[in-house]
């Protein structure tokens, strides 16, 4: 049974349902500064793990995480399990906004979701930029929204600007943010919380976005 951490208020109409990376767990010091900023918008977040992180917790082994393509399934199975009353937007960090985006399409087009957030894509392993992760975001139908930082050494603002990704896919950059969307106070001034705040600024009005559209 899928098991969520909830946030932010319970009467929102829209929810944004988020997965955790590949090593990290769903209340990773990462994922609750996001989600924190998040509801501190007026967003509500639900959060859950897949099985191999969620045996961690009661295992004295260290499951390794398996190929992203292998939990499509266990990702639309906490779709099933949440069941939303309002709009859900689906997405996560890192290996869990790539998951979510393999099945985005197919849950878009059957009106189960309205969107898809990636909070610092893995557009390619790390030392790796020759190994795209892109192939299924040139055709991508669903609104989307990633949040990546200039230096993330997934993916750089340089990097990025040579792909060719669908005109659904909006990418909201920040300043010297690495994969955490960290900057580094000392070069540019900017502070991790005041990325988290111009985050889940962007978020909001594009989930506003998103609910007025489907108002029509």
């Amino acid at each position: 049974m899928t098991e969520f951490l909830f946030d932010g208020p319970d009467d929102a109409k829209l929810t944004i349902l988020l997965a955790h990376g590949a090593g990290a767990p769903m209340d990773s010091t990462s994922l609750n500064a996001a989600t924190m900023a998040l509801t501190t918008a007026g967003l509500r977040v639900a959060r859950f793990e897949f099985g191999y992180m969620a045996s961690r917790r009661s295992s004295s082994g260290r499951k390794p995480p398996p190929r992203a393509a292998t939990l499509k399934s266990e990702y639309i199975a906490a779709i099933d399990a949440l069941n939303p009353m309002g709009g859900l937007v689906i997405g996560g960090k890192s290996m869990g906004g790539r998951v979510a985006s393999m099945i985005a399409d197919q849950l878009h087009a059957s009106s189960r979701i309205v969107g898809l957030l990636c909070l610092g894509y893995p557009f390619h392993p790390i030392g790796k930029p020759d190994q795209l992760r892109t192939a299924h975001l040139l055709e991508m139908q669903t609104p989307t929204l990633i949040v990546q930082g200039t230096r993330d050494s997934f993916g750089t603002r340089d990097e990025v600007a040579t792909y060719a990704l669908s005109k659904a896919i909006e990418i909201a950059w920040l300043e010297d943010g690495d994969h955490d969307l960290k900057p580094r106070k000392a070069i540019f001034g900017f502070t991790a919380g005041d990325h988290l705040l111009t985050m889940a600024n962007r978020v909001a009005t594009w989930t506003s976005e998103l609910i007025g559209q489907g108002r029509r």
